[in-house]
């Protein structure tokens, strides 16, 4: 089965607001074993949305329509399909019924517009919306399927979850689709494809090998298509295993895990605290510690000491240290670790010191030098990294690392 998606708006076109609704849809579809072929992204102009759904027809076996089915002027999908479909529009007393009752929870009066949006295409099943006035429409037609759907994400959701996906499992015999996603960090893409070269190679043929890097981190996405969904799995987590043996260090968790999840979840089960000392990252460090629920029970405290008086009067730092090695110095980021673990009074602390750009650099130091040091109950560990030229990306960079390295430390690799 190939499907494409439509989404319909102007507000997508000019920026106003972000399509996530098709990274959400594509990866539904994805895991019900039905690939897509082409997203579209297209105005609210009759002739656009006909066109449209016409070259769609043309390839896909199933279509699916978001937006332009509230109860304004600029909302026309309705009346696009019935010309599609060469239909009229009929009202619909159960699609009404889920209106009055959804406005009658809110006391709010039903206008003539609203009643209007219960009119729909003759020849579509409706799909009743119970978290919005827009029913959703699912037509058939030369063994293909067309569905639209409202463009608000919370009212489309719920309707592709328990009413389209379930439908389309149905009508289709739908091959099983299993994805693992290995998440990596220390080296590039192109050092890690170099490194697994040959078991890439060796892959089943119904098992592919996606790169997806970002900065800091590649993911690898094993995804798996087989009749029998047990023997896909039992597959994807046979390769998996040979994985780990291959970049033991380099994995650090799978699927959704976050690198300061991770982190977390060693500190909290091995009962230890941490702090962190931060220059270059403003406080980035700190801020993903904390992202994660729960981090209250091991994360303490954080010194953005970013100007020198302040790594001086906070955390201790030499002032002859400064001025001899400069602030972006193994010597100095040594202090700040152990000074803010002394001061908070942790068993870890992680100090961040380094040129994130896009000025500052030298020939010795350029932009993008980062020194990082973890201290702790077995003394103080000291790493510099050249990072690139961009500021976001650096800060973002010294911040992966630098909780990569405490990951490593725990570990005990």
């Amino acid at each position: 089965m190939k499907a494409e998606i439509i989404n319909i708006g102007d507000e997508l076109l000019i920026g106003q607001v972000i399509n996530t609704n098709a990274s959400w849809m594509a990866a539904q579809l994805n895991l019900a074993g039905i690939a897509v072929g082409q997203i579209s992204v297209v105005a609210d102009d009759a002739q656009h949305i006909m066109n449209s759904i016409t070259e769609a027809y043309g390839r896909a076996d199933i279509i699916l329509l978001t937006g332009g089915l509230g109860p304004t002027k600029d909302d026309i999908t309705k009346h696009t399909l019935c010309k599609f479909f060469d239909t009229k529009l009929v009202f619909d007393e159960a699609s009404f019924q889920n209106i009055v009752k959804l406005f009658g929870s809110r006391d709010i009066p039903i206008t003539g517009l609203n009643k209007q949006q219960a009119e729909l295409p003759e020849c579509c099943i409706p799909i009743l919306n119970p978290n919005g006035t827009a029913p959703g429409m699912w037509f058939e037609k030369d063994n293909k399927i067309i569905v639209s759907m409202p463009g608000v994400p919370f009212e489309m959701k719920p309707m592709m979850t328990d009413k389209v996906i379930p439908s389309l499992a149905e009508k289709f015999d739908l091959p099983h689709i299993f994805h693992k996603t290995i998440l990596t960090v220390g080296v590039g893409e192109s050092f890690l494809a170099a490194i697994l070269e040959d078991w890439e190679n060796a892959l089943p043929a119904n098992i592919k090998l996606a790169y997806l890097p970002q900065p800091g981190i590649v993911r690898l996405r094993l995804s798996g298509r087989d009749a029998n969904k047990e023997e896909i799995v039992t597959a994807v987590e046979n390769e998996v295993a040979k994985l780990v043996k291959l970049i033991p260090d380099l994995i650090f968790g799978y699927d959704d895990d976050s690198l300061e999840e991770v982190v977390g979840t060693l500190l909290k089960a091995k009962g230890l605290t941490l702090a962190t000392a931060e220059s270059c990252t403003g406080g980035y460090l700190a801020h993903r510690i904390t992202s994660v629920p729960g981090s209250s029970h091991y994360f303490k405290g954080s010194i953005i000491a970013y100007a020198n008086e302040i790594k001086m009067k906070f955390l201790s730092v030499k002032e002859s240290d400064l001025s001899e090695h400069g602030a972006v110095s193994e010597e100095v980021v040594k202090q700040m670790a152990e000074e803010a673990r002394l001061a908070i009074g942790t068993d870890y602390a992680i100090a961040s010191s380094g040129i994130a750009g896009p000025d500052g650099g030298t020939e010795e130091k350029p932009v993008g030098t980062v020194w990082l040091a973890i201290a702790g109950p077995n003394g103080t560990l000291s790493k510099k990294f050249q990072l690139g030229d961009d500021r976001g990306r650096n800060i973002l960079r010294a911040t992966i690392l630098a909780l990569n390295l405490l990951r490593k430390v725990l570990k005990g690799s």
